[in-house]
């Protein structure tokens, strides 16, 4: 009896021992690719960094998600703490002796702070310029930005993208992505876009505007033209709007005639739809300094309609109190 007891404490430590093993054995490329890929999809369509670059990214910085920094902080893009982190921090030797990291409650948190690093330093917009199948230029982009100090990092990435065949990825549109996903039933899911912490705008900056509805974060949504649009706050680009209300980037920079290099700033007017082809008036007044954008902006109509209503061209410069308009002339 004693020597069955003593069997079965032993097998008991085997198998445990076992699991452990298991748990940290480290992954490999294709399966940190499989478990990763989607998330890295669905954070380029939203901010516009290919699917490509974060995957390779994540492959080196992370060691396949077996770097200790990946397994105790669960960053997997090696991103220090930065000044205005507020956030967990986890220490360790790096360049420096018992430098500042990142802590993140799960891998998810570290790819989203990663594409939000990318966005909101001025140092990076360079890159947004470049299209999401140039994996080259932003690898190349992330070097001279000074994302790595390693002199071979645009090369290191492009190596385990072209060995990966990662570019693939670049060119998944949403609708790929959707169809791609199952639920548990084997059904297809669509994409469900990630709730952002809601950022409120004060209150003064929307003294002038109509709020026509609120929206689930409790922000509130305005209308012109019977098109919705939010203010922006300090602190926002296009990218944390298209994350609050779930839509994608490029939509948002279309939406409001700008390049992804361009930026917004407080108390802008950000269209979450396309503008109508005519305005709700006949006509507009114009004040000192306006475009045909700022007019575009204000009265929720198409600069090309503007441009075709008004005989003007785009960047025709337009003189205080001349008349725009907003319709079509009988």
């Amino acid at each position: 009896m004693k020597q069955n007891t003593q069997r079965l404490i032993i097998s008991f430590f085997l198998l445990s021992m076992t699991f452990v093993l298991w748990g940290q054995r480290k992954m490999t490329r294709a399966e940190y690719i499989d478990l990763y890929k989607d998330v890295a999809i669905e954070k380029m369509h939203t901010y516009g960094i290919p699917a490509s670059i974060t995957l390779a990214q994540g492959i080196l910085e992370s060691g396949c998600g077996g770097s200790d920094l990946a397994i105790k902080a669960n960053n997997h893009f090696g991103i220090k703490c930065h000044k205005g982190w507020t956030g967990k921090t986890y220490h360790m030797d790096d360049d420096e002796k018992n430098e500042c990291f990142r802590k993140y409650d799960n891998a998810a948190d570290s790819y989203r702070d990663h594409s939000l690093f990318l966005t909101t330093r001025e140092r990076y917009a360079n890159l947004f310029t470049l299209k999401t199948t140039d994996y080259k230029g932003w690898a190349n982009g992330l070097k001279k930005a000074g994302y790595a100090t390693n002199p071979q990092y645009p090369q290191l990435l492009i190596k385990i993208i072209e060995e990966e065949h990662l570019n693939q990825y670049d060119l998944t549109t949403p609708k790929m992505l959707a169809e791609g996903k199952k639920d548990k039933k084997g059904n297809k899911s669509e994409v469900k876009p990630e709730t952002a912490t809601p950022i409120l705008p004060k209150a003064e900056i929307f003294m002038k505007h109509t709020q026509c509805e609120t929206a689930p974060n409790g922000r509130p949504i305005y209308s012109v033209n019977d098109v919705k649009y939010v203010v922006s706050d300090a602190g926002e680009n296009l990218y944390t709007i298209a994350e609050q209300f779930g839509v994608y980037a490029y939509q948002l920079f279309k939406y409001n005639d700008l390049s992804q290099k361009e930026t917004i700033k407080i108390g802008d007017m950000v269209y979450l739809q396309p503008k109508k082809k005519k305005g709700a008036q006949a006509t507009y007044q114009l004040n000192a300094g306006e475009t045909l954008r700022d007019v575009s902006q204000r009265t929720g109509v198409k600069i090309k309609s503007l441009c075709k209503y008004n005989g003007l061209d785009q960047n025709t410069t337009l003189a205080e109190g001349m008349t725009i308009y907003l319709q079509k002339i009988n």
